[in-house]
């Protein structure tokens, strides 16, 4: 009983120690535990439970700084029960174990406090790593945030940019096709303007071309007749010195005959009879031939206005005289010409080298002329119009021999100059047509030249009695004579002339295929006729006639040379290709050995070519065409 009352009474010390060195720590460490707790303190606290406790701490301090006498009584008590107990030092070597005990696990309690600590810190350096790298990824974050809204706003103002670029391009195009329609527009007033002085010009021009037609034609006669003066002064002038000499000589017979007379007149004189018959029969001489020289001029003047030719034709198949078609028909059968031209008269556009269609109608036309002729039916009249040198004159020569008609050629630019005769004229080319037995085809050449429009200013009243004459001639259709026209300007005849014509023919350009044909047909007959006729030459031709010199065409003047040379010369005219070929001939002619190559051959073809675009040239722009 003793022994327990002196083991609780050392505990009670002992407690009693323990608490008040708690105390005195709690108040050194600011750690506050509980006395009698053996547990340790949490270790993740977080601030605010830490300032709570603190707080609360603080709040408790003064209770606990307060002092109670019981507990001192009563500790002072127990210490004097043990000392006074047997057990007393058995108590004190158990209080020294307590306290060593309490040492060691207050040593045990500050490791593990330093321990915890040292986690702590641990714990918040990885917390300020973590909230380092948080702040370090949130201003990456904030970092890329920007840069994209960055971004944003540069694509967006990127596209703002764009819609106000995209708004500018369409209001600018807006403002090009209004500009385009209004330049369209002006141009196409220009066009309308400048086509409208076109016209004005090409009638302007139209008017001057007629002018100088009729002025040239007027020339052409006037120099004509002027030659035809000076010729006949010529003719005048040596008839007058022949009659001049004559003269001298008929005076020296003269007075060798009146030395003569001057005797018979003494012997009539002395003999009356003789004197009285001698007179009568020279009265009588004198008078016949007289009678007899003006009754032959006036007969053959008849004859000649009936029968001859008209002075305006200036080609014809018929005889210029009574009874020399006769004789050259009779001619030709002596030596055989009609019987080749008749062997020839199946295809008599062979040498005329045209567009199948337009050479087809043209062979058309000379049948049913041909035909027209053996049934004694009304011959349909003709127009031929196109450029100068396409084959019109040549075309008509042909259907007049295809259809077995005399023809004769005449010129327009001829009548104007005649004035007042013109219709007599006209009135006897009719007259003269006749005659011919078998039908006359009449080819009037530049017709334009007066058959023009009678409303025109520049038509003379001479002009307009013969376009009368004319179409008083042709109102009728005739079984006797076959009218062909050609012109350049069909647009300028009289639209009474061109109301009697039944057959309009376009006479075109050749084209390439056409032109190569020419090229053919003029080289053969300019250059190479030497080849083909050496074998025709007589043995004994060379002391008779001169021999020209031998062409010698070279072997690479091909087809495909001539083909290039046909595509080159586009817009010329069948004339213009017979004068370029002739041009060749001339540069073979200038070369002493007469060779004809393919080189020279294109020389000429392109000097010929540049000469041609520069005839266009000169000639649109109005100028005169010198040749030096």
């Amino acid at each position: 009983m003793a022994a327990s009352r002196l083991c609780s009474a050392a505990a009670i010390a002992a407690a009693f120690t323990s608490m008040s060195m708690s105390q005195n720590r709690a108040y050194a460490d600011s750690q506050f535990r509980f006395p009698f707790s053996s547990s340790p303190p949490p270790v993740n606290q977080s601030p605010s439970s830490s300032v709570m406790s603190e707080s609360k701490s603080e709040s408790d301090e003064p209770k606990g700084s307060g002092f109670d006498p019981e507990a001192l009584e009563r500790a002072a008590k127990a210490l004097r029960d043990i000392n006074g107990s047997p057990h007393s030092k058995q108590v004190f070597d158990l209080m020294r174990k307590q306290e060593k005990t309490r040492l060691a696990e207050v040593e045990a309690e500050e490791s593990y406090h330093e321990a915890v600590k040292a986690h702590n810190d641990i714990e918040r350096q990885q917390k300020l790593a973590e909230d380092q790298r948080n702040r370090v990824q949130t201003q990456a974050n904030i970092k890329a945030q920007t840069v994209r809204y960055e971004d944003e706003l540069a694509r967006k103002r990127q596209q703002t940019d764009h819609e106000a670029q995209r708004r500018h391009n369409v209001e600018l195009v807006k403002m090009q096709e209004a500009s385009s329609i209004r330049k369209e527009k002006a141009r196409i007033a220009s066009e309308e303007r400048i086509q409208a002085q076109q016209r004005l010009t090409e009638k302007e021009r139209a008017e001057l071309e007629r002018e100088t037609i009729r002025v040239k034609a007027m020339a052409e006669a006037e120099g004509r007749a002027h030659e035809a003066k000076l010729t006949e002064e010529q003719n005048r002038r040596l008839l007058m010195e022949r009659i001049n000499g004559e003269r001298e000589k008929w005076l020296a017979a003269i007075n060798t005959m009146f030395g003569h007379i001057e005797g018979g007149f003494r012997t009539l004189l002395t003999d009356r009879n003789k004197l009285i018959m001698t007179v009568g029969g020279a009265t009588a001489l004198a008078a016949g031939i007289y009678t007899t020289r003006e009754g032959a001029r006036v007969t053959w003047g008849y004859i000649n206005r009936i029968l001859g030719q008209p002075s305006l034709i200036r080609e014809s198949s018929m005889g210029k005289f009574p009874l020399a078609n006769s004789m050259s028909q009779l001619k030709n059968r002596i030596t055989g010409v009609a019987a080749a031209s008749a062997a020839q008269g199946g295809k008599p556009l062979d040498n005329v080298i045209l567009h199948p269609s337009l050479k087809k109608r043209i062979e058309h036309l000379a049948r049913a002329t041909s035909n027209t002729k053996s049934h004694q039916a009304p011959f349909r009249n003709m127009m031929f119009y196109g450029p100068p040198g396409t084959g019109k004159t040549m075309v008509a020569r042909e259907i007049a021999r295809k259809s077995g008609l005399d023809y004769a050629m005449m010129t327009g630019g001829d009548v104007a100059p005649l004035g007042a005769q013109a219709v007599t004229k006209i009135h006897d080319i009719f007259d003269w047509a006749k005659t011919s037995n078998k039908g006359l085809l009449l080819f009037i050449d530049e017709a334009d030249a007066f058959l023009c429009e009678r409303n025109s200013v520049y038509m003379s009243e001479a002009q307009r009695s013969a376009l009368n004459a004319l179409l008083f001639r042709t109102g009728d259709q005739s079984r006797d004579i076959v009218l062909v026209l050609a012109t350049n300007r069909p647009g300028d005849l009289d639209s009474a002339v061109t109301d009697r014509i039944d057959e309009v023919i376009e006479f075109p350009l050749p084209g390439e295929e056409e032109r190569f044909k020419l090229l053919n047909l003029y080289l053969n007959k300019y250059l190479k006729k030497n080849e083909d006729n050496k074998d025709t030459r007589t043995k004994w031709s060379h002391l008779f006639k001169k021999l020209s010199h031998k062409i010698t065409v070279e072997e690479d003047l091909t087809d495909k040379v001539i083909s290039e040379a046909a595509k080159k010369t586009e817009g010329f005219s069948g004339r213009e290709i017979a004068k370029l070929v002739a041009g060749v001939q001339a540069g073979v002619y200038g070369r002493e050995d007469c060779v004809l190559d393919s080189q020279l051959f294109k020389e000429i073809v392109e000097y010929k070519v540049e000469e041609h675009h520069q005839r266009l040239r000169l000639a649109s722009e109005r100028q005169p065409l010198v040749f030096s």
